[in-house]
């Protein structure tokens, strides 16, 4: 490790926690925060195939939709408070989003600023070259080739370090794990290196608790009665103080709403790990099982202990692919009788379905619901619900398929039973998602950084 002072602290600001999240938390975090870095995560396994379909469309897009809005949002405090950020939204198309926010910052009289955007996870080519197998299915990869939109692989930290230290004021990533991008500042700031294992391991453990955003402020953690957090409307999100030996203060802005304890950060230490000795990352293998969580006052948590070994000679890709359609339909029924008129409904779909020989592959008859008609009050009194919610869907093979299935649900509405209202029907294209490990030496991370007036997608 460099001569890093013991007492210098970074402080990350987690931006956002999924594509389609709030946008004013961030903005309080910029404002407020006294941060280092602003990071938004917002990158899921299907996000980056429909992000795909997009820039298939047209090359100029593939970034994710909230860019601008989010750009336009924090640039003006996010500058003026010298807060550096990175964030996987440049999605299918990296260069595309690094540019738009250039032309945003311009619009807002902000020049000067260095946009980098990290590209080559987009692995497709490399993938359909190799003989390789899906990890679920065991299915050949080449099997699915006419039916494949994306293949993109985890990234590490590695290029968007190498972006912070040439200087970069913001860094725009394609498909990297979402712990990366928490650990690349850190790596920057503190200068540790790319085999220190238990230290990787730690910075892992900051970036995991940090990258879904308000679910450690206290947002998925809520359980009013059981587990009650205040002002949820006014979620905070958090804020990781990191040491330079990795110990991580999660925090919060004070006035915002949440809150930050021991169990929030259990909670979301747990969050989507299968084995805690062994989480497979770009960077490292992490191993939780020695963290510890201490509460040192109110809403500062203090987490220590991560671990780790080796990284693996392979990465991840998710590989994404149209998997047929889904049809489905749904009807409202309320008032007395309301679940056994339902129930007849339902009945008849099915038989419906089975009569006129719609082809799907599996199919789901749901009763949804007590309460969206006629609320709480009138719900209380009745033994059984007062209203209810049907819900018909089925996978097939094609859209006009697919439609057959709404169509039969609205023909409820004067064929009965009586009462039926309220008919929603949708067809929609899948995109499945399987996963293969690719050799790491085929996959070619770069940064590069971009103008407004760059035009090459």
């Amino acid at each position: 490790m460099n001569d890093i002072p013991a007492e210098k602290r970074v402080r990350i600001g987690a931006g956002a926690g999924y594509s389609g999240d709030r946008i004013e938390p961030a903005v309080e975090l910029a404002e407020h925060g006294a941060l280092d870095y602003l990071v938004f995560e917002c990158l899921a396994e299907r996000t980056i195939a429909i992000a795909q379909q997009a820039r298939r469309n047209d090359a100029q897009l593939g970034y994710d939709p909230l860019l601008e809005a989010r750009m336009r949002a924090v640039l003006p405090a996010a500058v003026k408070q010298r807060v550096r950020i990175i964030s996987n939204m440049g999605a299918a198309n990296p260069r595309a989003a690094a540019r738009k926010t250039a032309q945003i910052a311009s619009e807002l009289g902000l020049p000067g600023l260095k946009i980098a955007a990290v590209t080559g996870d987009d692995v497709l080519d490399a993938v359909l070259r190799s003989h390789l197998r899906f990890e679920e299915s065991g299915d050949d990869v080449n099997d699915y080739r006419e039916r494949i939109v994306s293949a993109n692989a985890y990234l590490g930290a590695a290029p968007i370090v190498q972006a912070l230290a040439a200087g970069a004021d913001i860094v725009l990533t394609g498909r990297v794990a979402d712990p990366s991008i928490f650990t690349a500042p850190l790596i920057h700031e503190f200068g540790w290196h790319f085999d220190d294992w238990n230290t990787l391991g730690q910075a892992t453990v900051v970036g995991h608790l940090l990258e879904c955003a308000g679910q450690v402020t206290g947002g998925y953690f809520a359980d009013p009665g059981y587990k009650d957090v205040p002002n949820l409307a006014r979620l905070g999100f958090p804020i990781g103080e990191v040491s330079a030996n990795g110990a991580v203060v999660v925090t919060k802005v004070p006035h915002a709403g949440g809150c930050v304890t021991e169990a929030t950060c259990k909670e979301q230490l747990l969050y989507e790990i299968h084995d805690p000795g062994r989480y497979y990352q770009p960077d490292v293998v992490a191993d939780f099982t020695q963290v510890r969580v201490a509460q040192e006052a109110k809403d500062r948590v203090r987490v220590t202990g991560g671990r780790g070994q080796a990284r693996t000679g392979t990465l991840k890709v998710s590989v994404a692919y149209i998997d047929g359609y889904i049809g489905e339909g749904q009807i409202s029924y309320g008032g007395p009788g309301a679940v056994a008129r339902a129930r007849l409904a339902l009945d008849i779909v099915r038989e419906r379905l089975a009569a006129t020989g719609v082809d799907t592959g599996e199919l789901r008859f749901d009763l949804i619901g007590v309460n969206a008609l006629y609320g709480d009050a009138l719900a209380a009194n009745h033994d059984a619900p007062y209203e209810v919610r049907v819900r018909v869907a089925g996978r097939t093979a094609s859209a006009k398929e697919a439609a057959r299935i709404g169509n039969e649900v609205e023909t409820l509405y004067t064929n009965g039973p009586a009462g039926g209202g309220g008919v929603t029907r949708a067809t929609r294209e899948v995109l499945a998602v399987q996963s293969v490990l690719l050799p790491r030496e085929l996959v070619k991370p770069v940064f590069a950084f971009v103008e407004a007036s760059d035009e090459t997608a």
